[in-house]
């Protein structure tokens, strides 16, 4: 079995990181918390993924703490939905990926490494598996997540058909 990190996510994953819920730090818009935001409104806020599998990997998370879906209300769970489907269209024009892994990490031993509730959009790739990642056991990204936001937020100026806020 193989298995891919990325060390520079160690640190973070280890517990060196900022004070606090780091989401939460972007959804109060804290001065010391990275924020790659795309999109937000009242209920939820789209995020390009600091530590990213593959460009265009976002993160879809309520503005409130949530720590389990089943906390979300219905139209939080509607919202989610909404903007699942319509950042899947953006992805699809900017990325032309040939599928996705879409889903929540629901708790520590699930693999999340925050406990904010997020649900992850991954773009995926035929043939992603090169040289690199079986030589050196590193993932090429091909993009960094800086380019990342500003991509995906030149095309929702761009587009006029995007869900606007509720």
């Amino acid at each position: 079995m193989e298995y891919f990190f990325n060390f520079e996510k160690m640190a973070y994953v280890m517990g060196l990181k900022t004070a606090g819920c780091v989401l939460c730090g972007i959804a109060q818009k804290e001065e010391h918390t990275v924020n790659l935001t795309v999109y937000e409104d009242p209920l939820f806020i789209v995020v390009v993924n600091l530590y990213p599998y593959n460009p265009g990997h976002l993160m879809v998370f309520p503005r409130r703490h949530v720590e389990d879906v089943r906390k979300l209300s219905t139209e939080e769970n509607t919202r989610c939905t909404e903007l699942t489907n319509r950042f899947l269209d953006v992805l699809d024009a900017l990325y032309h990926p040939s599928a996705y892994n879409i889903g929540y990490n629901m708790g520590m031993n699930a693999g999340a490494s925050i406990a904010h509730l997020h649900l992850h959009i991954i773009p995926r790739y035929p043939r992603e598996l090169g040289i690199a990642d079986l030589i050196a056991g590193k993932r090429v990204l091909v993009e960094s997540p800086l380019h990342t936001v500003e991509r995906i937020r030149t095309f929702l100026q761009s587009d006029g058909t995007f869900l606007h806020s509720h």
